[in-house]
């Protein structure tokens, strides 16, 4: 979730602390939430918030109903100024002030690298999470991608699948991997938990990449030490808010230049795993095609549109004709 820069103005009239209360009630933002044993390693998370409304306590609500226990929560504003926003992030500040659980910090507007890096920096947890001010968790996020990371100490992150809702709608399946798996293509969710040692080692995210993209160019720098890779859990255990605004779908306008931004900082990496990369991005290609050509056909009012030549276009325009074909004859 990437944001414009601007800076923030302070907001903190003390007539809104008497609706904390209600707010927190509404969202579900209580400590007795049902956990299981906490053994294994303190877990902290940090939530990014800008300009999100209650959206932001229905994040954190997510988090404090977790099965595994979560020590900490430090919420990043980066820098909102609508006015509901604002309140709502008072309100959370004003209703967990003195909590060892949550934690609301304030920052001019920096982009959302800048505002994980922060929270991370203030967690004191062993190990860290990731969560955008507009998505949530099912209860067994942290459970599940905590054991997939304390198994294998090759594995320097875990996600999971997601499900979509909102504007889309539907389960999304990406597969992690190596930093192979990485290169034609992000291979994970933003929203990961991982070692705050790893963190620290990639030299956390990179804040001068305020446009999109921050998330895959971070993956990459956690897979540089050899052998890594990323587990994501098969199970869609992130709620991803869709909504034509949103930052991935901005990113997606730019995506050439982004993924350029992207190969700039890697750039040994992609040298290293050059017939990985061009190898990847043709199977993409090539699943992409197929997923089209069976819409087309499926529907024949369909217009197969200008054909291009030498990358498939010509094969699949004759794939179309011919099961078209089939069908009327």
């Amino acid at each position: 979730m990437s944001t414009p820069e601007h800076d923030r103005e302070s907001h903190h009239g003390g007539a809104r602390l008497d609706r904390a209360a209600p707010l927190l009630r509404d969202e579900r933002l209580s400590h007795d939430a049902p956990r299981s044993g906490a053994a294994g390693p303190s877990v902290g998370v940090v939530v990014t918030a800008f300009d999100q409304g209650r959206q932001i306590c229905e994040a954190v609500g997510s988090i404090l109903a977790q099965t595994h226990p979560v020590s900490e929560v430090v919420v990043v504003d980066d820098g909102s100024t609508d006015p509901d926003s604002v309140a709502a992030l008072d309100d959370l500040g004003a209703q967990t002030h003195g909590s060892p659980t949550v934690r609301v910090l304030r920052q001019a507007n920096s982009g959302v690298s800048a505002a994980r890096n922060a929270g991370i920096a203030a967690l004191s947890t062993e190990v860290v999470a990731v969560l955008d001010g507009d998505d949530l968790w099912e209860p067994t996020f942290v459970a599940s991608t905590l054991a997939a990371l304390v198994q294998d100490h090759d594995v320097v992150a875990a996600s999971s699948w997601l499900s979509m809702f909102g504007v889309a709608a539907g389960v999304v399946e990406p597969a992690g991997g190596s930093v192979e798996a990485f290169l034609p293509r992000n291979a994970a969710p933003a929203s990961l938990l991982l070692r705050r040692e790893d963190w620290q080692r990639a030299g956390g995210y990179d804040e001068t990449m305020t446009q999109g993209f921050e998330d895959w160019d971070f993956y990459l720098r956690l897979l540089r030490r050899p052998g890594t890779r990323v587990e994501v859990v098969r199970e869609p255990l992130l709620r991803y808010r869709t909504h034509p605004t949103s930052a991935n779908v901005r990113s997606m306008e730019a995506r050439v230049a982004r993924y350029a931004q992207v190969v700039a900082n890697h750039r040994d990496t992609f040298a290293a795993h050059l017939e990985a990369v061009l190898l990847g991005l043709e199977a993409i290609s090539t699943a992409r095609l197929a997923a089209w050509e069976d819409l087309v056909v499926a529907d024949p009012s369909a217009e197969v549109g200008p054909v291009t030549f030498g990358d498939g276009g010509m094969a699949s325009a004759v794939r179309i004709a011919t099961a078209r074909a089939r069908t009327t004859s």
